[in-house]
């Protein structure tokens, strides 16, 4: 699959399952809402402190497969992430929300939310997309 067709499958579709390894090389997975930035990376919010977090920063491998509501159309792509802390990452989550949401009814509580949770941004540059469809 073309990865700007795969870019184009999720900014319009956000629900996905995001998969990543283990430190014994088994899999992990995450159901996760994931969105594309302004340089054509896929992003996705994650507490600083989550499993997902700390397998990709120890092994940046990462597969996510990106599914639209109510069909049984996905797609599955592949690359290597970046995990961007705070406070670096508070200006790009924002995007990120604007860019799977909308807008937020209040930034200042939105950014505050950020802090107390302890977010972080993921980045994961395609590699690789397809499958995108059975058989």
């Amino acid at each position: 699959m073309d990865l700007d067709a795969a870019r184009q499958f999720v900014r319009d579709n956000h629900s996905a399952v995001l998969v990543t390894y283990r430190r014994d090389g088994s899999l992990q997975t995450s159901p996760i809402a994931v969105g594309v930035d302004d340089a054509g990376r896929l992003v996705i919010s994650s507490r600083e402190t989550a499993y997902k977090v700390r397998n990709l920063r120890r092994d940046p491998r990462a597969t996510l497969c990106v599914t639209k509501a109510g069909s049984w159309e996905w797609v599955q792509v592949d690359g290597t992430a970046t995990v961007v802390s705070l406070p670096e990452a508070m200006e790009l989550l924002v995007d990120y929300y604007r860019g799977t949401v909308g807008e937020h009814p209040d930034w200042d509580d939105y950014r505050s939310a950020m802090e107390r949770e302890r977010r972080v941004l993921v980045r994961v540059e395609i590699e690789r997309a397809g499958p995108d469809r059975a058989g």
